[in-house]
């Protein structure tokens, strides 16, 4: 049976499927400001224990598990309501909706629906910057589409490749940016430095 997935790994891949295959097929890591200040935010969150806040149970650095979707990791806090389990992932930038958190969040609701027996109707991303929530609805196209992703990352784990790299603006700001070379490896951009330099 293949290793676990690790549930941070998913949102990695869809933020770029390189990046993902480096660091977790290659086994290259490198810090820069973006991650060191994420490894910052979640000390707090990262500290196993609860609290009781209101009528709320907040549960932190929850081992989470899935032996349906072969997935493990930590949720960086769990409320519990009223019997509802809700994940709360939190992110060091502003208040946006991107996809990859999305992915990351369901996947944990997968993890509670099994662990708990109950059903994850929704979830909250925590953007430190602006100190806002976010909520996102755990719907079926959401599911349907982490499952995906979970397969997608399983084959490529499988095949042990590589992806091509592909430029694009956010890639400056990528801790791998200096090991990926993407202007250097994406077709494209590799045609227009020579085009510059011919």
């Amino acid at each position: 049976m293949l290793e676990p997935i690790q549930i941070s790994s998913l949102n990695q891949f869809v933020f770029c499927s390189r990046r993902f295959a480096l660091i977790h097929i290659e086994g290259v890591w490198l810090d820069n400001e973006h991650t060191i200040k994420g490894s910052n935010l979640h000390q707090h969150a990262d500290q196993p224990g609860y609290e009781v806040v209101g009528k709320s149970t907040l549960l932190r650095a929850l081992r989470l598990h899935s032996t349906v979707h072969n997935l493990t990791g930590l949720a960086d806090i769990v409320e519990v309501r009223d019997g509802e389990y809700i994940p709360v992932e939190y992110k060091k930038g502003r208040r946006r909706d991107f996809e990859n958190d999305n992915i990351q969040l369901t996947a944990q609701a997968l993890c509670l629906e099994e662990m708990f027996a109950t059903h994850v109707h929704r979830g909250f991303v925590y953007h430190a910057a602006s100190k806002k929530r976010r909520e996102v609805l755990i719907d079926s196209a959401l599911r349907n589409e982490t499952v995906s992703v979970i397969e997608q990352v399983r084959e490529l784990l499988t095949a042990g490749s590589i992806p091509q790299a592909i430029f694009r603006p956010r890639c400056e700001g990528c801790s791998l940016f200096d090991v990926c070379l993407p202007r250097l490896s994406d077709p494209e951009q590799r045609e227009a430095l020579e085009a510059i330099y011919d």
